[in-house]
Formats: structure tokens, C-alpha cells, sequence
């Protein structure tokens, strides 16, 4: 299996997974943004992140102007919000801090439709 499609599909179902955890519970949203407050949690969320977008960007950097790049995207946008969340603790939490529940909602949706588009590369239900 190549190597693109096997991330649309991982990368689609996991912003579709948490799209509907979040949308059926909004409460999660809330509990995230304490929990941040918390530098175990911060910790943890940072190597995870870091991890997630190493591994990405180690197996798929490629920068071509098609649907490829969004995947190389979000593991470049992974590894970033972990470093960021690591090294610079206090102001990414103060970033987060400023952020609501509406924005992440809105952000959400955005991550919704890009995970319907991930998946639909990914497994071809719609040809182009």
C-alpha cells in the first residue's frame, strides 16, 4: 500500500473519530482546555504530538501542489504544536487560553471536511 494513501486513511478516520467525540460531547472541549493547565497532561499531549508528526513527516514529506501535501500539512502542523507545547509551555497554554469553544468548533468542521476529503483520497469513493 503506498505510503499516501495509508495516512489519507489514518488521517481521515482520526479527524472524523474526534470530530464526532467532540460534536456528540461538547464537554470534552472544555475538560481539554483545563486539562492543559495540568503540565502532566501538557507533557504527555507534546511528546504525542511530536511523535505523531516525526513519524509523518519522516515516512511522507512530499511537497507536491496536490492532496498529498495536506497530509505532509498536518504532520508538519503536529510537530509544531508538540514543540511548541514543549518547549514553550506557558505561552502556547496562554494561546489556547484565548481560544473558545465556538473557534474550536468552527476549527472542527474545517477538520471534519478535510478528514471526509483525506478519506475520500484515500479510498477513492469519489473519482475526480
Amino acid at each position: 500500500m503506498d505510503v499516501s494513501i495509508f495516512l489519507a486513511q489514518f488521517w481521515g478516520w482520526y479527524l472524523l473519530i474526534f470530530f464526532f467525540v467532540l460534536s456528540f460531547n461538547p464537554i470534552r472541549i472544555k475538560q481539554i482546555f483545563i486539562d492543559f493547565s495540568d503540565q502532566k497532561f501538557s507533557i504527555i499531549t507534546a511528546f504525542l504530538a511530536i511523535i505523531l508528526g516525526l513519524v509523518n513527516i519522516l515516512l511522507h514529506n512530499i511537497w507536491e501542489p496536490d492532496w498529498r501535501f495536506l497530509i505532509t500539512a498536518l504532520g508538519w502542523a503536529s510537530l509544531f504544536f508538540g514543540l511548541a507545547l514543549f518547549i514553550f509551555p506557558n505561552p502556547s497554554r496562554k494561546r489556547l487560553e484565548v481560544i473558545n469553544v465556538k473557534l474550536v468548533q468552527v476549527i472542527y468542521v474545517l477538520l471534519f471536511l478535510l478528514g471526509i476529503f483525506l478519506l475520500n483520497m484515500g479510498y477513492q469513493l469519489v473519482l475526480y
